[in-house]
């Protein structure tokens, strides 16, 4: 329950990265020895990865200064488990550490967020390059790495789960593997730096081509993930939506240039110290004159929404190419009831500034749409509800208590 009015001001810290955690936990079982991750954020996806741990033998534990232990020398289990994996979408990151440790894996094709299609099939091509047998049966996908080997990966798309999953895959391997077209995000390159400071020979994350020397095993480490470019990202649009002023700590500002230029474009005024970010909002935001989603280092398809909701409120028109996911406008219809003004055609929305949104009852439909909408209560007239709230728990640490603490009005509650 949001009640909109209220200026989004002070200072908070950025928690850990989700998009870094997820494929950082999985890589976690290519070693038989402890391995601590510290900082590590208390999101739904993350209790869901660690449970599919334990269920495959591993132990896993939280500490007292919120760092997640995890000791797999006791991992037997190559079958994920099926009502899990079609929960959280990064099950399918297991896949590839399962075949380098087990050399076998079976899993359901999993689930998420409903924003598109998002086959597998650009994950399932890259291990296949690795001698992987697969077989598909109605929708149980079976694994065989017996006779896994290094080689040449291409990938159609630059999928950053593909990318991490044949990284994870390949650096148990004899030999060396190269990934073509890989990915190029922030979240990639710190799985490298994990992996390689377990001991594991991997170069090229964040260019177009990463090089995995295979080595006969990997050691325990304790790994400090990246911030979430996206949960900060999330919190300056809270601020630039409300008029607000906000600074964030434990940012890495580089990764966050395309979101912050989109804002400055907006009329906000940002300041970056370090690992500091400073947003100043004026009284009102103008319009950006278009917004396309892309791969790193484009602007990412994770902040769309958020970036809707802002300019929903901005004077002038926007135009928002979402070339990612194709069904990534799900928030749209609420925003309209709220009193927006958009119009989409297939992947293109037009959003038409407005003077005032009104809070109305809405509903998540997926984890960046959902705080799209909070967003959008923040600066509503009136009580926004938002429904369907552990979809964004999926993401973002209790987000009502980070906004409360800088000015919001908002109360989690039990759906009447």
């Amino acid at each position: 329950m949001v009640h909109g009015g209220e200026c989004i001001q002070g200072t908070v810290r950025v928690d850990s990265a989700k998009n870094a955690v997820l494929p950082i936990l999985a890589a976690a079982i290519l070693t038989e020895e402890k391995v601590l991750i510290r900082d590590c954020p208390r999101l739904r996806d993350v209790d869901a990865m660690a449970g599919m741990l334990k269920m495959l033998g591993c132990e896993c534990a939280w500490q007292q200064d919120g760092s997640l232990s995890i000791e797999s020398s006791a991992l037997h289990n190559w079958e994920m488990p099926d009502d899990i994996s079609k929960e959280i979408r990064s099950s399918i990151f297991l896949l590839g550490p399962i075949l380098g440790r087990l050399r076998r894996a079976t899993v359901s094709y999993p689930g998420g967020c409903e924003i598109g299609i998002r086959p597998i099939d650009l994950h399932l091509k890259g291990l296949r390059a690795l001698g992987v047998r697969i077989t598909d049966d109605e929708g149980i996908l079976y694994c065989d790495g017996r006779n896994m080997h290094p080689g040449d990966v291409y990938l159609d798309y630059p999928s950053v789960g593909a990318t991490e999953n044949v990284m994870m895959a390949a650096v148990l391997l004899d030999g060396v593997t190269y990934i073509h077209n890989a990915a190029r995000e922030p979240e990639i390159e710190d799985l490298q730096q994990f992996m390689n400071l377990m001991g594991g020979r991997v170069r090229g994350a964040g260019t177009q081509l990463i090089e995995i020397q295979g080595v006969k095993k990997l050691h325990g480490a304790a790994f400090t993930p990246m911030p979430d470019r996206i949960a900060a990202g999330t919190l300056l649009c809270a601020a630039a939506i409300t008029g607000g002023e906000i600074t964030l700590q434990n940012v890495r500002t580089w990764d966050m240039i395309p979101i912050s230029a989109k804002l400055a474009e907006m009329g906000c005024r940002l300041y970056d110290e370090e690992d500091t970010m400073h947003l100043i909002a004026p009284r009102r935001l103008s319009t950006f004159s278009e917004m396309q989603t892309q791969p790193h280092p484009g602007f990412p398809t994770d902040m769309q929404a958020q970036m809707m909701a802002v300019s929903c409120l901005a004077r002038g028109t926007s135009v928002i190419v979402e070339n990612v996911f194709e069904s990534r406008f799900g928030h749209v219809s609420d925003l309209n009831r709220m009193g927006a003004r958009i119009r989409v055609n297939g992947r293109m929305a037009v959003v038409q500034g407005v003077e005032r949104l009104v809070g109305k009852r809405v509903c998540a439909r997926d984890l960046r749409g959902g705080a799209a909408l909070v967003l959008a209560g923040l600066a509503a007239e009136g009580e926004t509800i938002v429904e369907n709230v552990h979809l964004i728990d999926r993401g973002y640490a209790a987000l009502e208590n980070t906004l409360k603490k800088l000015g919001a009005r908002i109360e989690r509650a039990a759906l009447k």
